[in-house]
């Protein structure tokens, strides 16, 4: 069993800066991947950015240049650095950890966190 736990969500005005986390604990071999999705109000949950384990990325081309993601394999733990934040990035962040467990592969959620921010 894995079990996140995200935080570093809250209410900013626009232009501003929030740093999302997302600990990863529990039994497993390893994480192949760890992501952030985002739910805005009355839309289908997006895929944001992608970190692989050797540390590539993938972003929405909605926050590319904006958003940084990044990850501490000794903590097991990923970051999102969200910088020059709009209202439209309003939206409960989850993430997204993808494991191997010997020749088995999970995914799993975290419970999300929400980020608003205000024009």
């Amino acid at each position: 069993q894995v079990q996140l736990v995200e935080s570093g969500g809250g209410l900013v005005q626009a232009g501003g800066s929030l740093r999302l986390s997302c600990a990863a604990s529990g039994s497993f071999s390893s994480i192949d991947a760890m992501n952030w999705y985002r739910q805005g109000p009355r839309k289908q949950r997006e895929l944001v950015a992608t970190i692989l384990s050797n540390s590539s990325t993938n972003y929405a081309d909605s926050v590319k240049g904006r958003f940084t993601s990044s990850r501490d394999n000794a903590k097991n733990t990923v970051y999102l650095q969200m910088n020059s934040l709009k209202p439209e990035d309003t939206a409960v962040y989850y993430c997204n950890v993808r494991i191997s467990n010997g020749p088995f592969k999970y995914a799993y959620w975290g419970q999300g966190t929400q980020v608003t921010v205000s024009s």
